[in-house]
């Protein structure tokens, strides 16, 4: 896989039981190009290796005054500097394409599984952990995969030095032989404690991220409460979490890099203590005794990327950990499906509360826990996290969860209670899969879109029409009312088989509120539709009205029965008070065509 053939056409399946296997099996799919990047190390550090023979060769030429073994040896240096040349040039080249093609395999995995659980993903992982995850942790696996060969290439040409200075100098051979070894290993003890630091400091860099990510989704309402310097305050003590943690953790890593400078040291100065001791008694040349110390000095350069290969380790280890984390969790239905892959139709029901939104209806489902109506409306489409534990939601008698992603999906659409909408032209954003039932005026009119259309196009310099206005980011730039009543109207447009809306109005003033009922409920005719809400607005214009108290189904019927009948849906449509409640048991309040009026 070259750059220029990137994306992957099918990144493949990746083996998330671990970090370590996620690395590994990210290593099995890059056997070409870590081939290929270990083919061009081995041909740099060789060349490398090389010269401290040919310099030894050339000193030990001009004290036999030899002219014609001067020459070979400058040629034979000549060589090698072009091995160098060629082999770095084509190394780095190697090992920077295996850095960024696996970095956008792990990106495209960590794409498809995002798409693949939608908004339960972000109920079982952070969203700062999750930009965590595809941006730094993304370029921490890229690097340990990408120093994998240059790490095997220094290894190779580090024993294949020490096995030709024991042969060519076995008296000073041996003892490069023996420290080498050491100096290899002489950081592993310090490695474990390095780990846990940088660990610590990726802990504290990730809540970190997820404060900031928190802080500029929320800005809007910290602004309006004036909490901006509550939340600076709060990022400062995170920001100065991570500085601390990242100094301890680069303490520990300028100490191994400390170690892997002054152990080379020491054995240089060992070898030519020696190496001299050997040239007195004549046991060895002036050219072995040079060429023994230049290859020692040099050895230092493929023994550094023991160091890298470590710190690369130290820091994917956890990166991919944190990727495997979420590339190993699942959908609550089925990816593939056991089904044919065909869109049911019919009724909508939920076995685990009980649930029945007849087809062809709109049904409105009165929760008094809002985090209880989210979860179900989340189940209803079959997003739901829990679905182990819970039996899977039925359209027309189908469980979800036995159908593929696309008809799950084409089945039921959820619109949760806050709905993002995407940077671009509002062309764009309305331009969504759908059945072409709808067009997206009637649509913008059935949310009651039109004042925003004007302010879109109020608010845009070069756009005559309206759809061709931008949004900004998330919608940062409109009110929630607006962000609501646009995702609303974009709901609308797919026009699903079943559509599932969690408080969609619950930002709109009553008068839009009441006119948005009467589009839903229009244009919405003959499919089926359920609300969850608890605005009598709403509950008025719904064929039927579920009221579900604690993970149950607790009475059926219709707005203005469920008040005369069901204390419970009262007190939570009319926020009506213990005190109240028993006030009204006694005739002490007014009729409750008056309260719901009023309400």
């Amino acid at each position: 896989m070259q750059i220029q053939d990137l994306p992957y056409p099918d990144p493949g399946v990746p083996d998330a039981r671990s970090g370590p296997r996620f690395l590994v099996w990210l290593g099995r799919n890059q056997l070409g190009g870590q081939a290929k990047a270990l083919a061009w190390g081995l041909l740099h550090f060789m060349s490398v290796s090389g010269l401290p023979f040919c310099v030894g060769f050339a000193v030990q030429a001009v004290v036999d005054r030899s002219g014609a073994r001067l020459g070979m040896a400058g040629g034979l240096m000549a060589l090698c500097g072009v091995g160098i040349a060629l082999g770095d040039s084509m190394l780095h080249r190697a090992a920077v394409t295996n850095w960024i093609t696996a970095a956008a395999r792990v990106q495209q995995l960590l794409a498809r599984r995002t798409a693949l659980l939608g908004s339960a993903l972000t109920r079982r992982v952070a969203a700062g952990e999750i930009v965590a995850v595809s941006t730094g942790d993304v370029e921490k696996i890229g690097w340990f995969v990408e120093a994998v060969s240059r790490f095997t290439a220094a290894a190779v040409t580090i024993v294949f030095v020490c096995v030709a200075l024991v042969v060519y100098q076995p008296a000073l051979g041996v003892v490069v032989a023996v420290g080498v070894p050491i100096l290899a290993l002489a950081v592993l003890p310090l490695l474990p404690r390095a780990t846990r630091r940088a660990d610590f400091q990726r802990e504290k860099a990730g809540h970190a991220t997820e404060l900031a990510s928190d802080t500029v989704a929320g800005l809007r309402v910290l602004r309006g409460i004036g909490g901006e310097e509550l939340f600076l305050d709060r990022y400062r003590r995170a920001s100065q979490e991570v500085r601390h943690a990242a100094v301890r953790s680069a303490r520990m890593w300028a100490l191994i890099s400390a170690i892997q400078v002054l152990l080379p040291g020491l054995l240089l100065i060992v070898v030519v203590w020696h190496g001299v001791n050997l040239a007195r008694d004549g046991r060895i040349t002036v050219g072995e005794l040079v060429t023994v110390y230049s290859a020692v000095m040099l050895l230092t350069y493929p023994l550094r990327h023991f160091e890298e290969i470590a710190m690369a380790y130290s820091f994917s280890r956890p990166s991919a950990k944190r990727a495997a984390r979420v590339l190993s969790l699942e959908r609550a239905t089925d990816g593939e499906g056991s089904r044919e892959a065909v869109v049911p139709a019919g009724d909508l029901y939920d076995p685990a509360t009980g649930l029945l939104a007849p087809a062809g209806r709109l049904t409105a489902v009165v929760c008094g826990d809002p985090d209880t109506a989210g979860v179900l409306a989340e189940r209803l489409g079959g997003h739901a996290a829990d679905s182990s534990e819970l039996p899977s939601a039925l359209v027309g008698g189908v469980p979800l969860d036995e159908l593929p992603l696309d008809s799950a999906r084409s089945a039921v659409l959820v619109q949760d209670k806050d709905p993002v909408l995407l940077s671009g032209t509002l062309r764009e954003l309305l331009d969504v899969p759908a059945s072409g039932d709808v067009s997206p005026e009637e649509a913008l009119t059935a949310a009651q879109c039109g004042d925003v259309l004007d302010a879109l196009a109020q608010g845009s310099l070069d756009a005559a029409d309206p759809m061709d206005a931008r949004i900004t980011e998330r919608g940062r730039s409109l009110s929630g009312g607006q962000r609501q009543r646009l995702a609303l109207a974009r709901s609308l447009i797919t026009d699903p088989e079943v559509l599932v809306l969690d408080e969609p109005t619950s930002a709109v003033d009553s008068h839009t509120e009441a006119r948005i009922a009467d589009g839903v409920r229009s244009l919405r005719q003959g499919r089926t539709t359920v609300v969850f809400t608890s605005s009598p607005l709403l509950l008025d214009h719904a064929d039927r009205v579920v009221l579900v108290h604690e993970g149950e189904v607790a009475a059926v019927g219709v707005h203005r029965e469920l008040l005369h009948s069901e204390p419970r849906y009262r007190a939570v449509v009319t926020r009506e008070t213990d005190d109240e409640a028993a006030a009204h048991e006694l005739g002490h309040l007014p009729e409750l065509e008056e309260i719901e009026e009023t309400a």
